[in-house]
């Protein structure tokens, strides 16, 4: 069963002409003993494009995507578990191969039978993870400033994996009165070369960390995927299983968080596969620059043929493993 009620913005409207955006809709589904909130989009309107966020942020991410990809596609935006307005369980699996079981059960729920997985920094992590366990419901794969595809990472997020993460982040949160947040934005803002995108998703992530339970999610989420030497889960030994998958490579030139190099590495591993570069934007790049992202990301999936990956093809590519 599922419950549901309009998102405002920007770009909300119901006209169904191919120059106004569409009206973009909250829903909630129970998985599982848990509720998994997704934004959904232009129901019936095209092929399915499954949108998921990064680390310690939402669905929100894509609130500028939504409303002018859903013209011509059926876009679903989920709050992975743990984030947004989804469930965020004390003792959750946060893992990547639980995400991706989650997403799966979530397209199953909404009788959706393939999709255009997208992914965002660790979200990108969670589209290759979900790729490799469930192929048959893959068409294509869009990683956007993605993580696995590299060890280096953003100092702070290192840091999450210390002891004791937890409770300085509930320290520092509850301590920080709301007007330091505007001061550090006015701030940061002033400092050359920092993409707003990037400052809007920290100052985010920072206020997520008041709920207890996105805050646990976060810490055990970035415990399972990193270490103080970097990115401990790479998904690089295993492109090749994307051999027949349509890929689309999307990075900012100035990002911050995660390199750059990670996603231009991945291009040259992948024949085959796209590598779009934003250039002067940084971690986020559809924010950065949604018209073009929309353009890019509708273009990639009209022009392309989904895969259609069957256990011979599969098992060819496991003994074609070097």
């Amino acid at each position: 069963m599922t419950d549901s009620r309009s998102c405002g913005g920007a770009g909300r409207g119901s006209g169904r002409g191919a120059g106004k955006p569409v009206t973009v809709a909250q829903r909630q589904v129970r998985l599982h003993g848990q509720h998994v909130t997704y934004l959904e989009a232009g129901v019936g309107r095209g092929p399915v494009v499954v949108l998921l966020h990064g680390l310690a942020s939402s669905s929100a991410t894509w609130a500028q995507v939504m409303p002018l990809l859903g013209r011509r596609a059926h876009v679903i935006a989920p709050d992975l578990l743990g984030h947004g307005d989804s469930a965020k369980p004390r003792c959750g699996d946060y893992s990547l191969g639980a995400h991706a079981a989650g997403l799966r059960d979530l397209l199953t729920i909404l009788d959706l039978e393939q999709a255009t997985i997208v992914g965002h920094s660790f979200g990108g992590g969670v589209a290759l993870q979900f790729a490799y366990q469930y192929p048959e419901l893959t068409e294509r794969v869009v990683l956007v400033a993605s993580g696995g595809l590299g060890q280096e990472v953003n100092l702070a997020l290192r840091a999450a994996t210390l002891p004791g993460a937890s409770t300085a982040l509930k320290v520092v949160t509850a301590a920080a009165p709301s007007w330091l947040a505007h001061a550090t934005s006015r701030v940061a803002r002033s400092v050359p070369g920092l993409a707003g995108a990037d400052l809007e998703g920290l100052l985010s992530a920072f206020a997520s960390f008041g709920d207890g339970g996105a805050r646990s999610a976060f810490v055990q989420s970035a415990r399972g995927a990193l270490d103080l030497s970097g990115q401990r889960l790479t998904g690089t030994e295993r492109l090749h299983l994307l051999a027949e998958t349509p890929v689309l490579l999307v990075a900012g030139s100035r990002d911050p968080v995660i390199p750059v190099d990670h996603t231009v590495d991945a291009h040259e591993t992948l024949p085959g596969s796209r590598l779009e570069l934003f250039d002067g934007a940084g971690h986020f790049p559809h924010i950065d620059d949604p018209r073009r992202f929309v353009h890019l990301l509708h273009e990639f999936v009209t022009t392309t043929e989904p895969a259609h990956t069957d256990r011979h093809s599969l098992r060819c590519h496991l003994h074609a493993t070097p």
